[in-house]
């Protein structure tokens, strides 16, 4: 059966607080005990000391230093405070003793004869706490006076105190389990507050907020980090429809084109020319939309490869070779530029950083002229390796370079005769997150443009 967490929290803090109340109850019972034997252990020890100069053994006789007075004094105590008395020999034979023991007599215990403490014993139906102490002449012992004094009022005191200490702690259970249960719900409240919030969101109101409260405390903390979710959750999806939206708009127009074209060739009958020339059309709309297609699979591809493989690339050798590869496809000018001597060593996907470095080279030559020079620098800043790309094209401005990483994003106004899928940047990025590969672009419009690739740490 499910518990719930109130109730796991009220179960907790009462068995926390009962073992405590127990301790408590412990420590006040034996606080009370040993207080009520030491008063008594007191009053034994004034009444050993006073008897003592009162009560001689000389010889096996009994003497006593005003008779009278401690026979009246034992007499009136007898009521109210009783003292029990025995005087015995060496061997423990009783020589004397108080008239209110009756048929009683004191214990007396050879290993404790020269132990200056008390003991609680029976007596008869009595129980007592005894002391005894030698009665010395002349240097030895003579016997032994046995001091008692009645026991039964301490320990009935003591019993009651643990009786109601016994009821008490039921009720104090059962009081502290309903109190916990009270103040569990009420400090869970916020919670549910929470939850029935959260369960009222679904995709369409997104934009709601789960309603922070006042301290800045760890709830406030949840409701923040929720509220951030919902935010980032809201983001994706505002993202993933614009994505939907323009790659149904990109994808719609090279086959409006492919429809037309085909529709105007079967209208009527055409010179060879006209269809090869409708031909070709429909053929670079083909290859504008696969060419698309194949951005909008890698697009979908990066972020689902979450465990994708890490290897040691040899940044210096790796850079030298896509050089080469884009200036022999491209026949442009594509140089690259290092200082460095010895083979440099990062972590990251290869197969990623192959794809980041074609998507930034092929922009940087798209969007610059024929004639002038892709530059690649590669070094070590700040304890980090980069590699930058340079071009002298036509730049971007502010405020598209705050765009320029969002799919299906182009400056069609600042490159009107420049085609492309808007996608290239976009697939960089990602990759580039995923790589922990920081990405910094520089640019000025007329002036050209360098993207800056930073990374994690080298080997």
């Amino acid at each position: 059966m499910s518990v719930s967490y109130q109730e796991r929290i009220a179960r907790r803090l009462t068995l926390v607080t009962a073992l405590l109340v127990l301790l408590v109850f412990a420590i006040i019972y034996v606080v009370v005990d040993y207080t009520v034997v030491q008063s008594i252990d007191r009053e034994l020890k004034l009444e050993t000391d006073k008897h003592l100069g009162q009560i001689f053994l000389v010889e096996g006789e009994i003497k006593f230093a005003h008779k009278d007075e401690w026979q009246e004094q034992e007499h009136s105590q007898i009521q109210l405070n009783p003292i029990f008395i025995e005087i015995v020999d060496t061997q423990g034979l009783s020589m004397d003793r108080s008239p209110n023991l009756g048929e009683n007599h004191l214990s007396f215990y050879p290993d404790r004869a020269h132990q200056d403490e008390a003991w609680t014993l029976k007596t008869g139906s009595r129980e007592v706490r005894q002391m005894q102490i030698p009665l010395k002449h002349e240097g030895r012992d003579e016997g032994y006076m046995l001091v008692a004094k009645s026991f039964e009022d301490a320990r009935d005191l003591l019993t009651n105190l643990r009786n109601i200490l016994l009821i008490l702690y039921p009720g104090i259970l059962i009081s502290l389990f309903l109190s916990m249960r009270f103040l569990a719900g009420k400090s869970i409240q916020p919670i549910k507050n929470i939850i029935a919030k959260t369960n009222q969101i679904s995709q369409s109101n997104l934009n709601e907020r789960v309603p922070e409260v006042e301290p800045d405390d760890e709830i406030a903390q949840l409701t923040r980090s929720i509220n951030g979710l919902l935010a980032r959750l809201e983001q994706a999806l505002i993202r993933e429809k614009q994505f939907t939206s323009d790659a149904s708009h990109e994808l719609r127009t090279p086959l409006a084109v492919m429809k037309g074209t085909l529709e105007v060739l079967i209208r009527k009958p055409r010179t060879g020319q006209e269809y090869e020339e409708k031909i070709r059309m429909t053929l670079g709309s083909i290859d504008r939309m696969s060419a698309m297609i194949d951005q909008l699979l890698s697009l979908a591809r990066v972020g689902n490869n979450g465990r994708a493989s890490i290897d040691e690339v040899e940044l210096l050798s790796f850079t030298r070779d896509i050089v080469a590869r884009h200036k022999g496809e491209s026949g442009r000018e594509v140089s690259l530029q290092t200082n460095l001597s010895k083979p440099l060593f990062v972590r990251v996907n290869e197969g990623s950083l192959q794809m980041i470095f074609n998507n930034l080279l092929q922009n940087a030559l798209k969007y610059s002229a024929g004639d002038s020079p892709i530059n690649l620098k590669l070094g070590i800043h700040d304890a980090l390796p980069f590699v930058q790309v340079e071009d002298q094209g036509s730049g971007i401005s502010d405020e598209a370079l705050e765009k320029i990483f969002d799919p299906f994003y182009r400056d069609v106004a600042a490159n009107p005769g420049v085609s492309g899928t808007g996608l290239g940047l976009a697939i960089v990025r990602k990759l580039a997150n995923e790589s922990h590969i920081q990405v910094e672009v520089e640019s000025e419009t007329g002036k050209g443009s360098v993207f800056r690739l930073i990374f994690e740490k080298k080997i």
